[in-house]
């Protein structure tokens, strides 16, 4: 059916993939893992090896944290990443802003309610948006911890739209997988998809994408904003 922008009142956003390219650096981390191994491969292969591998991994772990759920075992997977995460906080971490966020999220600021609808922890959340100065566009920010379902479940969605004061068919999902976009879907929100991070058109669009564009410097044009 395409996007309505009429219709949108508030904007969510995945962190992953969509406003941070982590999604790239697990990439490198796989290439360099895989080098000794396909030395023979040139740079653009590997790479190629590497994003179908993280991909692979990623895929059955979604399904994996969503069986969980389903059968009541989150509690146990929520304490195991509290674990890690209180394990990797002493460590320096890295945090990589995609191109571009800053200025399209300026552009929306002050037009649509926004919030942050991420599968990363709390820590691991708060962190990148603390590390680029980005709590002043968001009212909301749900993690994997703060409801008991986590996407594809529609449960965060529909909290941060609740938190919001805004109906969900007035909100728009924008995220980079096929789980963002099943969450969408669930809660009765609009998709749109980037192609900046791991999903493909074809599955994005299979996944209910009402639009999908080359990254999220193209959103504001879409809802009518100049930049």
């Amino acid at each position: 059916m395409g996007l309505e922008p009429n219709r949108i009142k508030a904007v969510l956003f995945d962190i992953d993939g969509t406003l941070s390219d982590s999604d790239d650096q697990m990439v490198e981390k796989a290439e360099r893992f895989l080098w000794p191994f396909l030395f023979f491969l040139n740079a653009e292969r590997r790479m190629k090896t590497a994003r179908w591998l993280v991909m692979a991994v990623e895929s059955p772990g979604n399904f994996i944290y969503n069986l969980a759920d389903r059968f009541d075992m989150d509690s146990f997977f929520i304490r195991a990443l509290d674990r890690r995460s209180r394990q990797r906080r002493s460590r320096p971490r890295t945090y990589r802003l995609i191109p571009g966020v800053c200025e399209t999220l300026d552009a929306l600021k002050g037009r649509y309610r926004m919030g942050i609808v991420s599968a990363r922890d709390e820590h691991a959340s708060r962190g990148f948006i603390e590390k680029f100065g980005l709590s002043k566009y968001f009212s909301v920010i749900v993690t994997s911890q703060t409801v008991r379902h986590t996407k594809p479940f529609p449960d965060p969605l529909l909290y941060a739209a609740h938190s919001l004061g805004v109906d969900p068919d007035a909100c728009v999902m924008v995220g980079d997988t096929t789980v963002d976009m099943r969450a969408a879907k669930l809660s009765g929100m609009q998709a749109v998809s980037v192609l900046c991070g791991f999903g493909s058109e074809g599955e994005l669009r299979r996944a209910g994408a009402d639009l999908i564009l080359p990254s999220l410097h193209e959103l504001p044009v879409v809802l009518g904003i100049q930049n």
